[in-house]
């Protein structure tokens, strides 16, 4: 007998997996099916089938995989957005930090859904060993694959809720599954994630193959290369980069804005992403989107209109200012508010829709404030970067804006950026600095956004210049440099957060970004960060409930 019951529910549940992965679901398998090559095979499309956060008949907006709830809006980067603080009050209390309690509904969500992923791969990790109608070559494929989805897993647990317990596909018996949340040290669990993605180096093939939903063996070593990044394990963070960037499989797309376009998903840029589809015979088209459907704004062209905007993830005014560049084209590391006249790096209006600059490639008319809604307490500014056309067949217009547009959890400049960051902390400031230019570069060379007709010419003052080497300041101006560099490149796609807490600056930029931002925003007033708390989030009350005392809570909850 296996070690684990497989139900009908979790082989019926397949939403969400990718468009690469996707097979009629089959209702029912006996122990002997269990044993096949097809049988192990729809287990590991559940596996797959989690990564975008949809677990369960829920939302899986509580649970994104893009972490907009979690990186973002916790980050000053973005406001929750919507009508005001009660629509998803549990996201506003992330939000503010103040009113966090154990009983959060995204907490209890992110845990439930990231936790039966690691059910759904250590199953297939019991299954595989035994599985008849697999070579040994693809046999160790799909085990490094369930191996790389359980590191991915683990290390998102890790990031947000910081000590969790670990359960591998060892657990037999029934007490196997309770587990402390202290059992193992932090890096201790560390290296159970790093070892994860070690399986894979030489066992994953090279490329995506036609099936880019599957992790390659470059992705391994990306990703190993993050969890170094989080344990400031430099040289081994280097080395790893090394590794992703001389395969030469990879490069930055010349022009920025291409990137996050449905139809370039999985190209140069993509080292690893979490493939979405729609008007694939799903319900409710699930399959997409589904963890960003709040997010979504109501254009003339895109159905719903106005009604139908639901306006969350709003960009915060730091974000928007943070764009804001001198005569030189290099940040002007100011927060006063962002004037029609000021120049810009380009990118803000490739990620940020603003009043009155063109939206994609919707020509009647530019950005209006009343394509969403709650601007009165949020302000007029939208999440433009991981939009899709409003004319675009890759947009669901009947499922509240659910799109096709894949969701990126590693793309190459962020290796780039991890790269540079460890060359810096390891002294080499110039090739860090060397490396921080390469995206710069691609935003100053970027086709820039046109005024609609009959107006011509740029929409706004663009200009983006690199960093001049023999670079001009130590190692502080340096590291500066590379965390700007970080937000300004990845902003809005979940990560901004997860980096504050790494660095340590958490505390210090979120209070003073409080201080500052609660008179643009006052629902912002009663908003503290407590240092030694809210790095993390806190562990499901319902959860501790159900442990036999096994969690124990993270301090200050």
């Amino acid at each position: 007998m296996y070690k684990v019951i497989i139900t009908a529910a979790l082989i019926c549940t397949l939403i969400g997996c990718s468009k690469s992965l996707d097979q009629q679901p089959i209702g029912e398998l006996s122990e002997d099916q269990l044993k096949t090559k097809s049988g192990v095979e729809s287990i590991i499309i559940g596996a797959y089938s989690i990564l975008n956060g949809q677990f369960d008949a829920g939302e899986a907006y509580n649970s994104p995989a893009s972490n907009w709830s979690f990186g973002d809006v916790r980050s000053g980067d973005a406001y929750k957005g919507s009508t005001g603080t009660t629509d998803q009050i549990n996201i506003h209390d992330m939000e503010v930090f103040s009113s966090l309690t154990a009983s959060n509904l995204d907490a209890q969500r992110k845990w439930a859904c990231l936790y039966e992923g690691i059910k759904r791969c250590n199953n297939a990790l019991q299954l595989l060993p035994d599985a008849t109608g697999y070579t040994n070559q693809l046999k160790q494929q799909r085990i490094a694959e369930m191996k790389f989805l359980r590191g991915h897993y683990y290390f998102e647990l890790k990031k947000i809720f910081n000590r969790v317990p670990y359960i591998d596909e060892t657990a037999e018996l029934k007490e196997d599954f309770y587990v402390s949340n202290d059992a193992l040290a932090s890096d201790q669990l560390w290296t159970k994630i790093e070892n994860d993605f070690k399986t894979g180096l030489s066992v994953l093939p090279s490329t995506k193959s036609g099936e880019p939903g599957r992790p390659t063996r470059f992705a391994a070593w990306a990703y190993l290369c993050k969890s170094y990044i989080f344990q400031k394990k430099w040289a081994l963070a280097s080395a790893a980069a090394d590794t992703v960037i001389a395969s030469g499989i990879f490069s930055l797309m010349p022009n920025y804005p291409n990137v996050f376009l449905p139809e370039n998903d999985n190209g140069t840029e993509i080292v690893f992403a979490v493939e979405h589809s729609i008007n694939d015979g799903s319900t409710g088209n699930k399959k997409g989107s589904a963890g960003d459907r709040l997010n979504r704004i109501a254009t003339p062209a895109g159905g719903g209109y106005p009604a139908g905007a639901q306006g969350f993830h709003r960009p915060s005014q730091n974000l928007v200012n943070a764009f804001k560049v001198t005569a030189l084209g290099l940040p002007a590391n100011s927060d006063v508010n962002l004037t029609a006249t000021d120049l810009v790096d380009p990118r803000v209006d490739f990620s940020i829709a603003r009043v009155g600059i063109p939206f994609l490639d919707y020509t009647k008319e530019t950005y209006k404030a009343n394509w969403t809604r709650g601007n009165g307490v949020y302000g007029n500014y939208s999440v433009k970067k991981k939009m899709v056309s409003p004319v675009s067949t890759h947009y669901d217009r009947t499922n509240q804006g659910i799109t096709d547009l894949n969701c990126y959890i590693i793309r190459y400049a962020d290796i780039l950026l991890f790269k540079a960051e460890a060359l810096i902390e390891t002294g080499n400031i110039d090739g860090g600095i060397a490396l921080i230019n390469q995206p710069r570069n691609r935003a100053k060379n970027s086709k820039r956004i046109q005024n609609l007709a009959p107006a011509t010419g740029d929409a706004a003052n663009y200009k983006a210049e690199p960093y001049t080497i023999p670079f001009v300041g130590g190692y502080p101006t340096a590291i500066a440099a590379l965390k700007l560099e970080r937000r300004l490149e990845l902003s809005l796609e979940g990560h901004r957060f997860f980096d504050l807490v790494r660095w340590g600056d958490a505390a210090t930029f979120l209070n003073a970004y409080f201080s500052m931002e609660k008179a643009r925003r006052s629902y912002l007033t009663s908003a503290l960060f407590s240092v030694g708390k809210n790095e993390y989030m806190p562990i499901p009350q319902s959860e501790i409930d159900l442990s036999k005392g096994k969690l124990t809570q993270n301090p200050g909850y």
